[in-house]
């Protein structure tokens, strides 16, 4: 049986704050968990219901669905929830096609796009300090496993492009197509936050492009949502190089 301790801790992990202060977060679904440990992740603690497939290779310990439904942070728990450790923070990415996002604040939408960037191989996703949380339970649950092979950085994201010699390329609602340039194939590519786009201090930092949009001139649609931009952006820039 689960302590009533244990679910406390658990159960903090919901909140940020916790989080950074026992370097630890919340991963469900049998296909997450066994990604992270088949990726080499830390987990600390595996827990599964009596209904759920054991996992016995990973020695998790099984609890009633009551229990569970004590610890997850969803509707309807999956079964399986794993306590795992935060990995330490590495350098700063110099090379590759990187993507930046800024102040991106929807966890489903930060999570998508790190599965996006696993999906056209593109190992790490540099953020502004105001963006999202990594290791929000939403974001983590739209990553479905893909944390485990993509780098998320934290960092003044306007020093970091200063500081770089890569080409930057900005998304914006220009009049200058992606589809019309010959993209690098090592670039850092910007995503802009979901209501206000790219900061001011960003804007003059590199190229702005952007997403034709083909429907009538008076269609009210303002823009794309920012993870459905970004896997249009990244099929194109893939298709581009070709690789």
């Amino acid at each position: 049986m689960i302590t009533k301790n244990k679910i406390k801790q658990i159960k903090s992990l919901a909140r940020k704050k916790h989080r950074d202060e026992l370097r630890l977060y919340i991963v469900e679904g049998y296909k997450s968990i066994r990604e992270l440990k088949n990726a080499g992740l830390s987990i600390e603690e595996i827990f599964v219901t009596n209904e759920s497939q054991k996992l016995d290779d990973l020695h998790p310990e099984t609890i009633t669905a009551a229990e569970m439904k004590s610890i997850s942070n969803l509707k309807t728990p999956p079964g399986y929830l794993a306590v795992v450790k935060m990995p330490e923070p590495q350098g700063l990415p110099n090379e590759g096609l990187i993507l930046a996002l800024d102040n991106v604040q929807d966890p489903g939408n930060l999570g998508t796009i790190i599965r996006l960037a696993d999906w056209f191989n593109v190992k790490h996703v540099v953020c502004s300090s105001a963006t999202v949380d990594l290791f929000n339970p939403k974001c983590i649950q739209a990553t479905m496993g893909s944390i485990a092979r993509v780098q998320v950085h934290y960092t003044d994201l306007e020093d970091y492009l200063q500081k770089s010699d890569l080409p930057i390329m900005i998304a914006t609602m220009s009049k200058t197509s992606v589809y019309d340039l010959s993209l690098p194939k090592n670039a850092i590519l910007i995503m802009g936050s979901e209501s206000h786009g790219i900061s001011e201090e960003l804007l003059n930092l590199g190229t702005a492009i952007s997403i034709p949009q083909y429907s009538p001139e008076n269609d009210k649609t303002e823009s794309l949502n920012v993870a459905t931009a970004t896997g249009i952006l990244l099929a194109e820039w893939r298709r581009s190089i070709g690789m």
